[in-house]
């Protein structure tokens, strides 16, 4: 036996079922790849669905019987009275909506429905024409702030 230790004999060859590393490195690469087609087919649905989303909330209307649709609605803000509050929530939407992305309602500036766009607008105009003039106001206050930017928007009736 020589001084440094026992020798091992080499390992015998190995058949055609090795598996090399280049193999592996593909089986790994196609695997990334499905992975990033589900995450971009996934991705581009969800980007459709907002659109469509978005699309409904700016073609959407407020009805011609607005008015009258409110005053069968005093039950809730009746309720709410009772209840020792001061508003309702009427509408709900992303910031994103607005024309420049909740800025104005964000920093409280007077202006702010200047940014209101699609039906969230329409809903400023008839609360202009028909709620104004009764007493009432409307404010309007980012509810959200993901990833520390502005999310949803609520627009409020106050009396």
């Amino acid at each position: 036996m020589p001084a440094d230790g026992p020798s091992t004999p080499p390992p015998p060859p190995l058949g055609g079922d090795l598996i090399t590393p280049r193999d592996l490195h593909a089986i790994t690469e196609a695997q990334e790849m499905a992975r990033l087609t589900e995450a971009q087919k996934l991705a581009k649905k969800k980007q459709e669905e907002h659109s469509a989303i978005h699309d409904a909330f700016m073609h959407q209307h407020v009805r011609p019987d607005a008015k009258e649709r409110f005053t069968h609605a005093v039950r809730a803000v009746r309720a709410a009275a009772e209840r020792g509050e001061t508003e309702i929530e009427i509408v709900r939407f992303p910031s994103g909506y607005c024309s420049d992305g909740g800025r104005a309602i964000n920093k409280f500036e007077p202006d702010w429905p200047d940014s209101l766009t699609g039906f969230a607008r329409e809903v400023y105009d008839t609360y202009d024409r028909y709620l104004r003039p009764a007493g009432y106001k409307l404010r309007a206050r980012i509810l959200s702030y993901p990833g520390g930017m502005p999310g949803d928007v609520g627009v409020f009736l106050h009396w």
